[in-house]
């Protein structure tokens, strides 16, 4: 890992900041235009950049077009991931819940449309929620969650980052008429999944393109779900993700305890003052219990 990745100047207030300066032009244009890209997606869905903008202002005032090179060369990092297999949660962890969702749906006689879609349909989903994901996680993943996770440890890192990615979307869900109840429930979920994804985050070596692929999912599935998402169930779905997030860290913390000591959510180190081993996931060289999955 390098320095300029590692860069203490970091700031993920800037960075938040500037996501939501960025979007205000998209939030505009939709109210003027009013149309949408696909259904439940309005045309201020198109801030998916302002992310990876965000985060390369920053990179560049921090370290120069070297920062910027460091964070755009995570967009395709899988070389990160330690374990192969933890792409399998990455992956289907979210289909799985969304099916669950479906399955019980149906038993328990909510009447739903078979679900129907063609291969092009599906690879036209892959490819362009894929783009937007990446725009996205280059700056939620690739900038904001490290500092985070250094202040913070990783679940509270998780809830702080989750919220602000949750109200971020607030005002183009408005945009699509969606309640104040859906969207309550989808802020939920959304703020466990970010949960989930810092998690996975510190078991997939950090990887950029890993976390893509997550949140990639979380747009397909939906898309999916019958029909182009109009009978998604979002307080099922919010429900069962958020059960899956408790799930996740009281293993975590289950793990910790019987194990005597806390795991290190990322066993990367640099220097701190005096040459003394900073984790990366602590707040100082004197700290170090605050980057446990807690």
């Amino acid at each position: 890992m390098t320095e300029a990745e590692t860069s203490p100047r970091r700031s993920p207030t800037a960075f938040f900041l500037l996501v939501f300066a960025f979007t205000v032009p998209f939030l505009a244009l939709d109210a003027m235009v009013g149309s949408q890209i696909l259904p439940g997606i309005p045309l201020s869905g198109l801030a998916f950049v302002c992310p990876v903008v965000a985060a390369v202002v920053l990179r560049y005032r921090e370290d120069g077009v070297a920062g910027v090179r460091v964070l755009l060369a995570r967009s395709f990092d899988g070389g990160r991931v330690p374990v192969k297999a933890w792409y399998i949660p990455a992956l289907l962890l979210y289909p799985t819940v969304v099916t669950a969702s479906f399955l019980l749906l149906r038993l328990t006689g909510t009447v739903l449309p078979d679900p129907r879609f063609s291969a092009s349909l599906i690879l036209f989903l892959f490819l362009g929620f894929f783009v937007g994901a990446l725009c996205e996680e280059l700056g939620w993943s690739g900038y904001a969650t490290q500092p985070l996770q250094e202040r913070w440890g990783a679940v509270r890192a998780g809830l702080v980052l989750g919220t602000v990615w949750a109200v971020w979307h607030w005002v183009p869900l408005l945009q699509v008429q969606r309640s104040v109840s859906w969207i309550a429930w989808w802020s939920l979920g959304t703020v466990a999944a970010r949960v989930i994804m810092i998690w996975l985050f510190d078991h997939m070596g950090r990887s950029v393109f890993a976390m893509t692929l997550f949140h990639m999912t979380l747009n397909v599935a939906w898309q999916l779900f019958p029909v182009n998402g109009s009978h998604f169930d979002m307080p099922l779905v919010a429900a069962l993700m958020a059960t899956v997030a408790v799930v996740i860290v009281s293993a975590e913390a289950l793990t910790s305890s019987q194990q005597g000591s806390p795991r290190r959510s990322h066993r990367c180190s640099r220097r701190g003052p005096a040459n003394r081993p900073v984790s990366l996931e602590t707040g100082g060289p004197n700290d170090p219990d605050v980057d446990r999955f807690k």
